[in-house]
């Protein structure tokens, strides 16, 4: 090899990485799904599978660019708290619950991450407003 091949080399080596670096992939973007229910309730099978399908019509699909972790406290109170805190300790993106059973622990556990909730009648008076 004579030096003006090394040179091309090296520079050829060299430009290699911000080539890399402009085919990022997209980040994944993470959720929180707290539910108070119990995972085989037929009802929130089908809510979730609703869920997911309008998330999937928005662009966001679960593996590629989406990551749900799941949280099902069967109505105990007790486990809802607790995986209230345990889903902020994953600093997702934002968490996702149904009624105030839900978003009541959720509100007590974290004020950084955003919180979207559904089946709250009265979201003022039960706190639940920032």
């Amino acid at each position: 090899m004579n030096r003006r091949e090394m040179i091309a080399a090296l520079g050829g080596a060299a430009a290699w990485p911000m080539a890399a670096r402009g085919q990022q992939p997209k980040r994944m973007r993470r959720v929180g799904a707290l539910m108070p229910q119990a995972a085989n309730d037929p009802q929130m099978q089908e809510r979730n599978a609703a869920f997911l399908q309008g998330l999937q019509q928005l662009g966001w699909t679960v593996g590629q660019n989406l990551q749900i972790d799941y949280r099902w406290a069967g109505g105990n109170e007790d486990d809802t708290r607790k995986y209230a805190a345990e889903l902020v300790a994953l600093a997702p993106d934002v968490i996702f619950t149904t009624g105030s059973a839900g978003a009541a622990p959720l509100r007590r556990a974290t004020r950084t991450v955003p919180i979207v909730f559904t089946n709250v009648p009265d979201p003022v008076g039960a706190g639940l407003r920032r």
